[in-house]
Formats: C-alpha cells, sequence, structure tokens
C-alpha cells in the first residue's frame, strides 16, 4: 500500500531525527563509533527483519533479544604479545591493500587465522550472524590505520545501541526500521 509507506516513511524520519541523529547523524552518514546507515555496511544484517530486531532489541542493551558479541582484549588479557598484535594487525591491514610490512602481515596470517578466523572468516570477511565485522574491505567503524587497529585488537571494542523497544511503541519501531532500510544502505 503505498499511502501506508508514505506514512511509515514520514514517522520513521521523524522518530529518527528525534531518537536516532544524536549518533548516526541527521542524515545517517555515521561518525566516529556509529555506523553509516547509508552504505552496505551492515555489522549484523540490514535486511528489513535484521534493522527491526537491531532498532527493537538494541546491541550490547542487556535485554532479552539483544545482540550480544565481543571480541576478546586479546592484548590487554595477555592472550597475545604486543610483537603478535602489531603483526595481527600488519596483516588485518594487507587484507584491504593497506599492509606495508610483508613480513610482518605473514606472521599475523597465522596468529589471525588461530584467533580471529572463528569470527571475521579465514578471508576476513566478517559474520553478520556474529557481529564481526568485514575486515577485508576500507570501511572502518573506528579507523583503519595501524594504530587503531593495534588498539581494537589488544583493548576491544564494544559499541553499544539501546534497545528502544522501551522507549518507543512498536509502531514507530516499525516505522523507523522502515525508513532505516529505505535510505539506501539496506539488503
Amino acid at each position: 500500500d503505498p499511502e501506508l509507506f508514505n506514512f511509515a516513511l514520514a514517522g520513521g524520519a521523524a522518530a529518527f531525527g528525534d531518537n536516532c541523529a544524536p549518533c548516526h547523524g541527521r542524515g545517517a552518514q555515521g561518525a566516529f563509533g556509529y555506523p553509516n546507515l547509508r552504505d552496505d555496511v551492515w555489522l549484523w544484517g540490514g535486511s528489513l527483519d535484521a534493522i527491526h530486531q537491531t532498532i527493537q532489541h538494541g546491541i550490547r542493551a542487556d535485554e532479552s533479544g539483544t545482540r550480544n558479541s565481543q571480541m576478546p582484549a586479546f592484548g590487554k588479557l595477555g592472550m597475545l604479545k604486543p610483537d603478535q598484535v602489531s603483526d595481527t594487525a600488519e596483516y588485518v591491514l594487507s587484507l584491504s591493500g593497506n599492509g606495508g610490512d610483508q613480513a610482518a602481515a605473514d606472521r599475523g596470517a597465522i596468529i589471525f587465522a588461530t584467533n580471529c578466523a572463528a569470527c571475521h572468516g579465514p578471508d576476513g570477511k566478517g559474520n553478520q550472524a556474529l557481529g564481526a565485522p568485514n575486515l577485508s574491505d576500507e570501511l572502518w567503524l573506528y579507523g583503519g590505520d595501524k594504530a587503531t587497529v593495534v588498539e581494537t585488537i589488544t583493548n576491544s571494542r564494544g559499541g553499544m545501541m539501546p534497545a528502544w523497544s522501551e522507549r518507543l511503541d512498536p509502531a514507530t519501531v516499525k516505522e523507523l526500521a522502515i525508513y532505516v532500510h529505505s535510505l539506501g544502505g539496506g539488503e
């Protein structure tokens, strides 16, 4: 129903401006640590149902139904030594063509296969079911320079999105899902 769809888009746009824009930007372009909702890079999936679930239950929101995954803080927990973290970062950067030290990347590939491939995949393409990002592209939520990748491997990242079902009624959550999906980045 085109009329109902347009009504839902208008309601979703208004709800987005009031609730989502402070983090994702008025144009949904994202910012450091907050995903761009206009591209095709979706940590947890960009289908209408996946977007609805994310809005409704959040990410790491300590609520039933939330999506919750956590990369270990490999360096902080002593799972990897600083030189191993550096080599792994070099390998991760090489996946997107940005590595500079091939010998370090070769050593890092072995460490990646043992510690990272279970979530990010053997080719580093990620896994939406786990919220593990694709490491082979150049779209990085926290930045793709070596220092930032080393920081991520060492300390992990734990981005969080609130569960909006506790703040917004079900119809508004659905309108938001339709609106976000319509921005062009949804699957």
